[in-house]
């Protein structure tokens, strides 16, 4: 009785092992670096994406966007996001900005806007930047990571190699993640076989074992008679 307990023990830890695993998979982070082009009347995703370094540790994050336009000197703020609302700072960009990010979460990874009905006046240089507050036990600690995008904004569309790199990555990292999915659950699946096999041996030893002691007991006792 008490190996099966400790058997049903391992495989509750296996399986929960498992489950980590896969929760991490699926929400596991890539980095992909956004495009640089736009085409003038037409919507476009400013990428930005910020991985955090530790996926056990919880954590919250707000976001603010900058842009510097082209012949301009400084940047200005122009949007933010809390996790919840979002708020477009500058006039220039007023009902033209839409988050396209981490949704439902305030553990935000992925900040990239929507920008809609582009301009020329839109080309510059986007800043991105993640206020991030990672929550341990005892203590919080606070982290800054910032993105840019150099837009340029053209009359037609043209496929830059920038682009097609970006995309090749994409798809690179979502099948290194699966794969790496696939050999995880593979191991988990030896680990619970390898587990049951050994708690079923060690429950068929203790049986012989109390069944020859049994016997024992049985022939010591017809001699004492």
């Amino acid at each position: 009785m008490m190996m099966m307990m400790k058997m049903k023990r391992r495989l509750l830890l296996l399986c929960v092992f498992c489950s980590l695993c896969v929760s991490l998979c699926s929400g596991a982070c890539a980095e992909v670096d956004s495009d640089t082009e736009a085409v003038a009347g037409q919507p476009f995703k400013l990428g930005c994406i910020s991985c955090k370094m530790r996926g056990e540790v919880e954590a919250s994050a707000t976001v603010d966007w900058l842009f510097r336009a082209r012949g301009e000197a400084d940047f200005v703020h122009i949007y933010s996001y809390d996790g919840e609302a979002s708020s477009i700072i500058d006039e220039r960009f007023q009902d033209r900005m839409e988050w396209h990010g981490s949704k439902k979460t305030f553990d935000l990874q992925d900040a990239s806007v929507d920008l809609l009905n582009v301009t020329f006046n839109d080309s510059g240089v986007y800043r991105c930047i993640f206020n991030r507050v990672l929550t341990y036990e005892h203590y919080e600690f606070s982290t800054t990571a910032s993105k840019e995008v150099h837009l340029t904004v053209v009359a037609k569309a043209t496929r830059g190699t920038a682009s097609i790199v970006s995309e090749v990555m994409m798809y690179v990292s979502i099948i290194g993640l699966q794969l790496w999915l696939l050999v995880e659950m593979i191991y988990c699946y030896r680990k619970i076989a390898a587990a049951g096999e050994e708690a079923l041996r060690a429950s068929a030893a203790e049986y012989l074992a109390i069944a020859s002691e049994s016997k024992d007991n049985c022939a010591g006792v017809q001699v004492a008679e």
